[in-house]
């Protein structure tokens, strides 16, 4: 029998779980390589998700603490999807991927992990990529560490920034 080592997970899974929200505490902890926050508006941000689906996945977030889409206003909704086309054009410089999942999973019904602050979900796909470890382990392989995906995606923005 073959052993897949995931250490990273440990963490993960032994970790007190926060009493505030991520969302509103990461990007005020000062340090956005230690966050992985790739990038700032002034009403919205991204980062990557520390236990991502696939390779890349970002998250899209309001700096307003609200669950409901309908709750944000029009210049935060505006930011919000600006900054996944952002995203959306970053991967295709550092993965090209041949397709995309984005999506909010608004309540704990709807599969939130974080259900009282809404994100938005960018996962980078490529043909081919779903494998025999999900279905038969339950287990993700995920071929980059975060720091390497995070240092490839600041990159991104900053190249996408100096041309705009």
């Amino acid at each position: 029998m073959q052993q897949l080592w995931a250490p990273w997970r440990l963490q993960y899974v032994t970790q007190e779980k926060p009493d505030g929200c991520i969302f509103c505490d990461k990007p005020l902890a000062g340090d956005d390589r230690a966050t992985h926050i790739v990038r700032r508006g002034e009403l919205a941000y991204v980062m990557l998700n520390t236990f991502p689906y696939n390779n890349g996945h970002l998250m899209v977030a309001p700096f307003a603490h609200t669950s409901e889409l309908e709750g944000l206003s029009p210049d935060s909704l505006l930011e919000l999807m600006q900054l996944a086309q952002q995203c959306i054009r970053a991967f295709k410089l550092v993965f090209s991927p041949d397709g995309l999942n984005l999506g909010f999973n608004l309540g704990a019904a709807a599969g939130a992990g974080v259900k009282d602050h809404l994100h938005l979900h960018l996962v980078p796909r490529w043909a081919g990529d779903t494998n025999f470890m999900p279905v038969l382990a339950d287990v993700r392989v995920i071929p980059q560490s975060l720091d390497q995906t995070y240092d490839l995606l600041l990159e991104a923005f900053d190249r996408l920034e100096k041309e705009a």
